[in-house]
């Protein structure tokens, strides 16, 4: 198994981990990360296809639930009019439409849904990222570009799930999916806020919300 450098905060001090097969892993010592070595990747026609088969529907009411455990604490930080951005909005954005029927406008972008890329030349009052930081490939690039999308007090929501044990990796319905390619736990999100200087809560499982200083 080759070390490859952490992919969250592009140090060398990591180590092997687990191994699956033909998908190798690894864990970074300073910042927590477990991520799947680049080689092991999908390639981006696999993983369009992946993306295709999920169902999210925006009129779903468990889906719709299950977002809220995002929007609701994140709705109370924000000012009303807020303006937003659905980062990784996938093919049914369904955040969008709860932020905005809770009086915010939004802008949306997924590389493979919504690729248009004006949306990402504006700033904004608050970015939402749910379950979408696990499938990012540069996700130190990606924090850079969300920490330049948002204004001087601005709010970035992330939902993803924290990995917290090691000795259930292996049986771990997350890792799983072929798609995901990194794993944060609570002490990745706090690393990420020191290194942008933001402010970090976790007002619940697996949710982080940042605020740009």
């Amino acid at each position: 198994m080759i070390r490859i450098s952490c992919p969250v905060c592009e140090e060398s001090h990591v180590e092997a981990f687990f191994e699956e097969g033909s998908r190798s892993y690894s864990r970074c010592l300073q910042c927590g990360a477990r991520y799947l070595d680049p080689g092991s990747r999908l390639d981006g026609d696999a993983e369009r296809a992946q993306y295709d088969l999920h169902e999210n529907d925006v009129a779903d009411p468990g889906y719709r639930r299950f977002l809220s455990r995002l929007s609701v604490p994140l709705l109370e930080r924000l000012a009303p009019g807020a303006q937003g951005l659905d980062y990784g909005c996938g093919p049914g954005p369904a955040l969008a439409a709860m932020m905005e029927a809770a009086g915010h406008s939004m802008a949306l972008y997924d590389p493979f849904y919504a690729p248009a890329t004006a949306v990402l030349e504006r700033k904004y009052d608050f970015i939402t990222c749910t379950e979408v930081a696990e499938h990012f490939h540069d996700p130190a690039g990606e924090f850079e570009r969300l920490d330049g999308l948002l204004k001087p007090g601005g709010w970035l929501g992330i939902m993803t799930c924290f990995h917290t044990d090691d000795a259930r990796f292996e049986g771990w319905h997350y890792r799983k999916d072929p798609t995901h390619v990194v794993f944060y736990r609570e002490e990745t999100m706090h690393w990420l806020a020191n290194r942008f200087g933001w402010e970090c809560e976790i007002p619940a499982k697996d949710i982080a919300l940042m605020r740009k200083r």
